[in-house]
C-alpha cells in the first residue's frame, strides 16, 4: 500500500503548477456558477433586487454551512488512512445533519423576519424571497457537504485534476441551463436555485465516481482479526472534532463578513444602488478570490522543504498577480458594458461604479493567495486556533472599517471595497503573529 510519505510531492514549480491549475479551475468555476444564475434571477419579475434577495438567502445559507467550513482541511490532515477516512466521514455526516436543521430552522419565522426584514432591511416581499431562498437551499447545502469526502479523498492523492474534471461539468450543465431556462421564460430566484442545485448534484456523482478507486486504496485497511486492537471509530471522530471546532469557529465567524457588509451597505445612501454594484461585483470578485484560496490545499501538500522555505509564497504572489487579470478584464467597456449592462440588467447609471468597483478588485487576488498560504502552514503545525484567531480578525477588521466610513458618508460600494481589501491583510498579520508567537514560546 501507498504510505502518506509517497503522496507528498517535492516543490517545483512544474509539480505545484500541475496540482495548482485544477483547483484554481476549480474554485473559479464552483464561484462562476453564481453569476451565472444570477441572469436567470435578474430577469424575473423583480429585476436586479430579486438578486439581491436571493444573494442574502444564500449568504446566510453559507454562513451556516462555513461552521463546518474547516471540515475539508481536516480530512486533509487526519483522513489518510482507512480509520481516519471512516472517521472523518462520520463527523462529516454528523455536522451535515445538525447544521441543515439550523438551516431549516432559521428560514423560519421568527428568525427569518428577525434577519432579513430586521438586520438587511429588506422589503416584505425581498425579505420572503430571501428566507424562501434560505429554506430551498438545504438541498443544494447538504450536496456541498456531502462532496467534501469524496474530494478530500482525491486532494490526498494529488488527483485535484479529476475533482476539476467534476467542477467542469457541474459548470457546464449550470451554463447550459442558464441559457436555455431563460430562452423557455423560466426565470426568477427559483429557476435560478433549481439551476444550481441540479449542477452541484451533477459534481457530487462524477466527484465520486473520481473518488471510488482512492477509496479502495486506503492504506491500513483493518482485517477482522484486527479489530479489536484498533482504536475506537468514536475516538478518532472525536479526535478530528476538536481539531475542527477551531476552524468552524473561525469558518462561522468568517462568513459573518458579507452579512456584516451588507447591512451597513444596505444603511449607505441610495442602498438599492450601493447592494446592486456590491453583488454584481462581488459576483465577479469571488471566484477569483476562491481560485486564490486553494493555495491552502496547495500549502498542505507541498510543505516547506527546509526552514526559510519561501518559495511557494513567491508562487503565491506571482499567481494572484495573473488571477487579478480577469477583474480588470471586467472593468473595460467592453466586456464590463456587456456583462453589467446586458447580462446582469443593471441600470445604465451605475453600469460605470460597477466596472470601476471590480477593476480594484483586480488585486484582491494575490492578499488572499499570501493568506492563504499561511493558513495551509498552520493547518500543517496543527494548530487550528491560529486559523480562527486569522477568521477573528478578518471579521472584526471589517466591522471596523464599515463602522468608520459609514458615518462619514462614503458611498456603499466603495464601503465594501476597503473593507474587503483590509480584512485578508489582517488575517495573515494575524496568522504570522501567532505562529511565530507559538514559535518562540516552544
Amino acid at each position: 500500500m501507498q504510505s502518506d510519505a509517497v503522496r507528498e510531492a517535492k516543490f517545483n514549480v512544474g509539480n505545484v503548477t500541475r496540482f495548482y491549475v485544477p483547483l484554481l479551475l476549480q474554485g473559479f468555476s464552483q464561484s462562476l456558477a453564481y453569476p451565472l444564475v444570477a441572469g436567470i434571477v435578474t430577469h424575473g419579475e423583480f429585476g436586479v433586487d430579486a438578486l439581491t434577495a436571493f444573494s442574502q438567502g444564500q449568504m446566510v445559507m453559507f454562513m451556516i454551512g462555513a461552521i463546518g467550513g474547516g471540515l475539508v482541511t481536516t480530512g486533509l490532515v487526519f483522513a489518510k488512512t482507512w480509520m481516519g477516512y471512516v472517521a472523518f466521514r462520520r463527523l462529516n455526516a454528523l455536522m451535515m445533519s445538525a447544521l441543515l436543521a439550523v438551516q431549516c430552522i432559521v428560514a423560519l419565522p421568527p428568525f427569518s423576519d428577525w434577519i432579513f426584514s430586521g438586520l438587511f432591511n429588506l422589503p416584505p416581499e425581498l425579505a420572503h424571497m430571501a428566507a424562501r431562498t434560505l429554506l430551498y437551499g438545504v438541498l443544494m447545502n447538504g450536496f456541498f457537504f456531502l462532496r467534501n469526502v469524496p474530494m478530500v479523498v482525491l486532494f490526498d492523492n494529488l488527483e485535484s485534476a479529476k475533482a476539476n474534471y467534476a467542477t467542469f461539468l457541474r459548470l457546464v450543465v449550470t451554463f447550459a441551463l442558464a441559457v436555455c431556462l431563460p430562452r423557455m421564460g423560466l426565470v426568477g430566484p427559483w429557476w435560478g436555485l433549481a439551476a444550481l442545485t441540479f449542477g452541484v448534484g451533477v459534481e457530487l456523482v462524477a466527484t465520486w465516481l473520481f473518488a471510488l478507486p482512492y477509496v479502495a486504496r486506503l492504506p491500513n485497511r483493518p482485517q477482522v482479526e484486527d479489530m479489536k486492537s484498533l482504536p475506537s471509530i468514536p475516538r478518532l471522530t472525536l479526535e478530528q472534532f476538536r481539531f475542527t471546532l477551531p476552524l468552524s469557529l473561525g469558518g462561522f465567524l468568517l462568513m459573518l463578513s458579507p452579512v456584516a457588509i451588507a447591512a451597513f451597505v444596505g444603511r449607505s445612501v441610495d442602498p438599492k444602488d450601493m447592494l446592486a454594484i456590491h453583488y454584481v461585483t462581488i459576483g465577479v470578485a469571488n471566484p477569483v478570490a476562491f481560485a486564490a484560496l486553494r493555495m491552502q490545499t496547495v500549502a498542505i501538500k507541498f510543505p516547506p522543504e527546509y526552514d526559510g522555505d519561501r518559495r511557494l509564497l513567491v508562487y503565491a504572489v506571482v499567481a494572484g498577480l495573473l488571477l487579478g487579470v480577469v477583474p480588470l478584464a471586467f472593468s473595460t467597456p467592453l466586456l464590463g458594458g456587456w456583462y453589467f449592462g446586458t447580462y446582469q440588467n443593471v441600470p445604465p447609471r451605475i453600469v460605470g461604479t460597477a466596472r470601476l468597483a471590480i477593476g480594484i478588485y483586480s488585486l484582491i487576488a494575490v492578499i488572499h493567495a499570501v493568506r492563504a498560504r499561511v493558513e495551509g502552514l498552520a493547518a500543517l503545525a496543527k494548530r487550528p486556533k491560529a486559523i480562527m484567531a486569522g477568521q477573528i480578525a478578518y471579521t472584526a477588521s471589517l466591522f471596523t472599517v464599515c463602522s468608520i466610513l459609514l458615518p462619514m458618508g462614503v458611498p456603499g460600494w466603495a464601503m465594501a471595497v476597503t473593507a474587503i481589501f483590509i480584512a485578508p491583510i489582517c488575517v495573515t498579520a494575524t496568522i504570522y503573529a501567532v505562529l511565530a508567537l507559538k514559535g518562540r514560546q516552544r
